[in-house]
């Protein structure tokens, strides 16, 4: 007679239970976490224009700022009053300033500092407004109110006058300390905007249920309200990073920061009081750096805006599970992809 209640001898059927198949390996853990974490946001990316332009564009500038500063020779002076216009010597392929030093060379060996300021500024940075904006709208209260006075009251001095005095005062010349002098307030738009956004994360299920099931403070943040700001994060450190090349050069033309030959700015101040606006002889002596400098920034742009679609959960998934099929997407995926992602954006 047959029967409905289990027996020891065949296998449970209940829904209720899962088993797996086999036990992960360390090799596959690592293989997971690479999928997620470096081949997903790469495939992102790719898949976008902007993505592709801004990491071609910033990619290449850290080869010139890596083997560029070592196969090329550091520039020193040459004959005064002969410059040398570009693409007529392979020696100076952009040319030369008056004094005769190449000025590719000027722009490669430059670009290693700029590099350092712009990641200790904006890491600096970030760090500080990540960690305020995310006490302030977790806690609330009193603490959140201190803490928002303080960001609105170092937000409110005035930028040029406080570098000038900071500059006068500590004359930096490390690229590292400078990139944290120029970010010193960069920080407090981002520390208002992840505020902003924590509020009405802290009161949601997911993170309501981490608390009652006694989690610490710092998974709360970690699991469950962090990555819900890595759009805002990641869109902050680029701006920072921009900011940072914009103010550096900046103020290495007026002459702020200490001298240094080795930076845009200097080659932008040397080249306007040598007369470069006037005489269409020394023209490149001005537009190099200018180029130099406009490239940086729109491959920075481009990146930061292309970072979006990363972090957007749909277009992430959809990518990585391409990379762990090996196929390329079709059309009719790209076209649902881009209609989920419409979508989710409208909701």
């Amino acid at each position: 007679m047959a029967t409905d209640e289990p027996t020891d001898d065949g296998p449970d059927e209940s829904p209720l239970r899962a088993t797996s198949e086999y036990e992960s390996t360390p090799l596959e853990v690592y293989q997971h976490g690479i999928d997620t974490w470096i081949v997903g946001p790469l495939k992102v990316l790719w898949s976008d224009y902007r993505g592709k332009v801004g990491l071609m564009i910033v990619l290449f500038y850290v080869l010139v700022g890596t083997v560029g500063t070592v196969v090329w020779p550091v520039p020193g002076p040459g004959e005064p009053y002969t410059s040398t216009v570009p693409f007529q010597s392979m020696a100076h392929p952009l040319g030369t300033t008056e004094n005769g030093s190449d000025l590719l060379g000027l722009m490669i060996h430059s670009t290693p500092d700029m590099f350092k300021m712009m990641i200790a500024g904006s890491i600096v940075g970030n760090m500080i407004g990540v960690t305020v904006g995310l006490i302030a709208g977790y806690s609330g209260g009193l603490l959140d109110k201190t803490l928002m006075t303080i960001t609105d009251t170092f937000g409110s001095i005035p930028g040029l006058p406080l570098l000038l005095i900071l500059t006068a005062l500590i004359e930096p010349k490390n690229p590292y300390l400078i990139g944290i002098i120029l970010n010193l307030q960069g920080w407090t738009g981002l520390a208002r905007a992840l505020r902003s956004q924590v509020l009405p994360l802290r009161n949601k299920e997911y993170v309501e249920a981490s608390k009652t099931m006694g989690q610490p403070t710092s998974n709360v943040f970690l699991k469950g309200i962090l990555p819900e700001l890595l759009p805002y994060i990641m869109i902050g450190l680029m701006g920072g990073a921009t900011g940072i090349v914009q103010a550096s050069v900046g103020l290495y033309f007026l002459g702020v920061l200490p001298y240094n030959q080795m930076n845009w700015g200097v080659v932008l101040n040397e080249a306007r009081v040598n007369g470069a606006l006037l005489t269409t002889d020394l023209a490149h002596w001005l537009l190099v750096p200018l180029v130099t400098l406009t490239t940086l920034t729109f491959g920075l742009t481009l990146l930061a805006q292309a970072f979006d679609q990363v972090f957007n959960p749909r277009v992430r998934a959809r990518h990585l599970g391409r990379a762990r099929e090996g196929r390329e997407p079709d059309e009719d995926e790209e076209k649902s992809g881009d209609t989920m992602t419409q979508v989710g954006g409208n909701l």
